[in-house]
C-alpha cells in the first residue's frame, strides 16, 4: 500500500521526470522536422516532364526541343520476327527437350545468348525512363515485363510517378530491415509489409490502360518509314510507300512520307535514304578507330608528311563519310572520286595537318586494335616535328619511322620486297627501341625547369610588383614614379631580348641598378623591399 510518506519522497523524481519530458519535447520535434524534410526531397525528386526539360536544358545547354526528345525516347519493341523474346525462348526451350549432346548445348547457348540480349534490352527501357532510374534496384525485385515499362513510360503526372516511387521506396525499406534476419514476427510483419508495396506497385501499372500504348497513325508510318530505311539502305520514297501495310498505304502519299523523313535523323543520296545508327555517333571515336582499322590507313609519305584518311565506296558510303565528317568535326572531304578499276565512285575522310592528325589519333588511340603500331609512329613524328627538328637525331630518326611504317603497314604481304626500301628486317626491333618518346618527355620536364627560371613573367613580374607597393608607400613625384615605371618596362624587354639571343640597348643590370638609385632618395632601401635574390641577376 502507497503511503503518504512514499508519495512525498517520490515527489522530486516526479518533477525531475517532468523537467526532462520538457527536454525532450524540442528534440523529438527536431527529428520529426528532419523526418518531414526527407520526406519531401524523396518525393521532390519526381518532377515533372516539363520541369525535367528545364532542368535538363539548362545543364548541357540545348533547346528544350532537343531535352524534350533525350527524355521521350523509349527503345523499340524487342521483336524476332513477329515474336517476343519471352514468346521465343519458350518455343526454343520447348525444342530443347528433344535435342541430345552437342546439339542440345548449342541450344542452351543460344538460349543464354537472346536471354542477354534482352537483359541489355530491358535495362536500356529502364534508363529511359528517367524518374524511374535512382531506384533500379529494387524495380528489379518487382514482377513487370516489357509492356510494364511502356506503361510506365507512358505516366505523365507527378502523382502517379510519386506512387509508384513511393512503392518502390517502401518495398526497398523493409526488404534491407529483412538482410540477415532470422525468421520471427518482426520478418514476417516485414514480409508482408514487402508483399503489400508489391501489390500497391502492380496496381498502378494496372490504372494504365493497354489501350494507351497503341501508336497513332503518324506514329506508325514514322516507325515504319525509319524501319524500312535501316533495313533496305538506298531505299526510295516509293519504294517505301510501296511496301507500307494498306492501311497505312491508302492514308499517305509520297510527299507526305517526303515531309516526314525530315524529321528522321536520315541522309539523301541520289533519291535514296541511308540511316546512320545512333550508337555509332555516341561513341564516335571507337567507331572511327574500327573503320581505320578496317576501311582506312595511317602512313606517312617519303617527305615525312603524317597522313590518315577513311575510304568508303558507293551511295552508301558517301552517307557515312559526310556523317563522319560532321561527327568529327575537321578533315577534307573528297566524294565521288574515279576508282581505278572504274566501279563505284570512292569516297574519303582525308587528315593532312599535323594538328588533326594528332587530334584524331590522340582520341582513337584507346580503341584501335589493328593499327595502334602505326598510330603511335605518327604521334612520335609530329611530337619531333613540332618541336625538336634541331636535334642531331632528328633526321635518323625519321627514316627510322619510315621504315618502321612501311614494316607496320606491309608485314603481312607475302614476297614484299623489303631490300628495295632499303630496310634490313634485323634491325626492325632497334628501331622500335629507339624511340625518342621518353627522350623527348625528360628533356620537356628540364626545358619547363629552366624556362620556369628565366621566364620573366615569373621572376620579373614579382620584381615590378614589389616595386610598384613600395613607391605607394612613399610620396614620391609623379614624374619620378612616372620614369621608373618606364625602366621596369624596360628591363621586361631587356631580359625578353637576353631569352631570344639578342643583345639588349640596356642591361638588367644598369636598369636594376638605376631604379634603386631612385628608390633610395624616397628612403626605400633595396633590403627593406627585398628578402631573396633579385631577379634580375
Amino acid at each position: 500500500m502507497v503511503t503518504e510518506q512514499d508519495l512525498i519522497d517520490s515527489k522530486d523524481e516526479i518533477e525531475e521526470l517532468e523537467e526532462l519530458q520538457e527536454e525532450r519535447k524540442p528534440v523529438v520535434q527536431a527529428l520529426n522536422d528532419v523526418g518531414i524534410e526527407l520526406n519531401k526531397g524523396i518525393t521532390d525528386y519526381v518532377m515533372s516532364d516539363y520541369e525535367a526539360v528545364n532542368t535538363l536544358s539548362k545543364n548541357l545547354n540545348i533547346n528544350a526541343t532537343e531535352a524534350r526528345k533525350q527524355l521521350s525516347s523509349f527503345p523499340n519493341q524487342y521483336l524476332v520476327g513477329e515474336e517476343s523474346i519471352p514468346e521465343l525462348v519458350k518455343k526454343m526451350r520447348k525444342a530443347r527437350r528433344q535435342l541430345k549432346g552437342e546439339d542440345r548445348l548449342r541450344m542452351s547457348k543460344a538460349i543464354d545468348t537472346v536471354i542477354d540480349g534482352y537483359s541489355d534490352h530491358i535495362s536500356k527501357c529502364i534508363d529511359s525512363i528517367y524518374w524511374l532510374t535512382p531506384y533500379r534496384e529494387p524495380l528489379l525485385k518487382m514482377r513487370f515485363n516489357e509492356k510494364d515499362l511502356m506503361k510506365l513510360h507512358k505516366i505523365g503526372d507527378v502523382d502517379s510517378r510519386r506512387r509508384v516511387v513511393d512503392s518502390l521506396c517502401k518495398f526497398w525499406e523493409h526488404d534491407l530491415k529483412k538482410t540477415d534476419m532470422v525468421y520471427c514476427k518482426d520478418y514476417s510483419t516485414l514480409e508482408k509489409t514487402c508483399r503489400l508495396a508489391k501489390k500497391d506497385f502492380r496496381a498502378e501499372i494496372k490504372k494504365i490502360s493497354d489501350q494507351s500504348l497503341a501508336k497513332s497513325k503518324k506514329e506508325k508510318v514514322l516507325s515504319f518509314i525509319n524501319t524500312e530505311i535501316r533495313k533496305n539502305p538506298g531505299i526510295g520514297l516509293k519504294q517505301i510507300h510501296e511496301r507500307m501495310p494498306n492501311q497505312l498505304n491508302k492514308s499517305t502519299t509520297t510527299n507526305m512520307i517526303s515531309k516526314m523523313i525530315k524529321k528522321l535523323d536520315v541522309s539523301s543520296v541520289n533519291g535514296g535514304y541511308y540511316s546512320m545508327p545512333s550508337e555509332i555517333k555516341k561513341n564516335i571515336w571507337a567507331y572511327t578507330a574500327a573503320f581505320i582499322d578496317s576501311d582506312g590507313y595511317i602512313t606517312m609519305d617519303r617527305n615525312h608528311n603524317p597522313r590518315v584518311g577513311l575510304i568508303a565506296t558507293g551511295d552508301r558510303g558517301r552517307v557515312f563519310m559526310e556523317e563522319m565528317h560532321k561527327s568529327i568535326g575537321f578533315g577534307k572531304l573528297h566524294l565521288n572520286q574515279k576508282s581505278p578499276q572504274d566501279t563505284r565512285p570512292v569516297q574519303r575522310l582525308n587528315f593532312y595537318s599535323q594538328n588533326d592528325v594528332n587530334d584524331l589519333l590522340m582520341k582513337c588511340l584507346p580503341h584501335f586494335r589493328l593499327k595502334k603500331g602505326n598510330a603511335e609512329l605518327l604521334l612520335e613524328l609530329i611530337r619531333m616535328k613540332k618541336s625538336y627538328k634541331k636535334q642531331e637525331w632528328y633526321k635518323p630518326r625519321c627514316d627510322e619511322i619510315f621504315k618502321l611504317m612501311k614494316w607496320e603497314n606491309h608485314r603481312d604481304h607475302v614476297g614484299f620486297d623489303w631490300g628495295k626500301e632499303g630496310i634490313d628486317l634485323d634491325n626492325i626491333q632497334k628501331y622500335k627501341d629507339n624511340c625518342k618518346m621518353s627522350a623527348m618527355d625528360s628533356m620537356e620536364q628540364v626545358g619547363t625547369i629552366l624556362k620556369e627560371k628565366r621566364n620573366p613573367s615569373n621572376f620579373y613580374a614579382k620584381y615590378m610588383r614589389e616595386t610598384r607597393e613600395a613607391m605607394n608607400k612613399t610620396n614620391m613625384p609623379d614624374e619620378m614614379e612616372q620614369q621608373v615605371l618606364s625602366f621596369l618596362e624596360a628591363g621586361k624587354k631587356s631580359i625578353q631580348a637576353e631569352l631570344e639571343g639578342n643583345v639588349p640597348f640596356m642591361t638588367p643590370a644598369f636598369i636594376k641598378e638605376r631604379i634603386e638609385e631612385i628608390l633610395r632618395q624616397y628612403g626605400i632601401s633595396e633590403r627593406q623591399r627585398f628578402e631573396r635574390k633579385n631577379a634580375m641577376e
